[in-house]
């Protein structure tokens, strides 16, 4: 599986991104889509799982605020980033596994990353 991430940048507080990961190569039913983030100096954290069956979780810091999406057909996912807190700043990763189990480990294909830097 190859993961693109796209759709970072800069934006103030309280203000809104997107971002878009584009899967290819290898499909499979039991596919779970997870971003994680990475900020300077600390460890990498989850932020959200879409799993092979479309559930969802979200990492504590960011329940309320982002929504995890995916378009089966284009092979895409998505994370909705809404009131943007300066602490949100970080390196997004998009991440899959395929695996039956839905959880925050174990992803084994990565993308490059995308930067996200929230301004106060």
């Amino acid at each position: 599986v190859q993961l693109v991430e796209s759709g970072g940048g800069s934006v103030q507080a309280g203000g809104s991104l997107r971002l878009f990961c584009a899967a290819s190569g290898r499909s499979d039913t039991y596919t779970n889509i997870a971003w994680f983030r990475q900020a300077p100096g600390k460890e990498r954290e989850f932020v959200a799982v879409m799993g092979w069956r479309g559930s969802t979780y979200y990492g504590d810091n960011v329940k309320g605020r982002f929504t995890i999406s995916r378009d089966n057909a284009n092979r895409m996912v998505y994370l909705q980033m809404n009131s943007l807190k300066p602490e949100d700043t970080a390196v997004y990763y998009c991440a899959a596994k395929i695996s039956i189990v839905v959880d925050t480990s174990g992803y084994n294909y990565w993308g490059q990353g995308t930067q996200v830097t929230v301004s106060s």
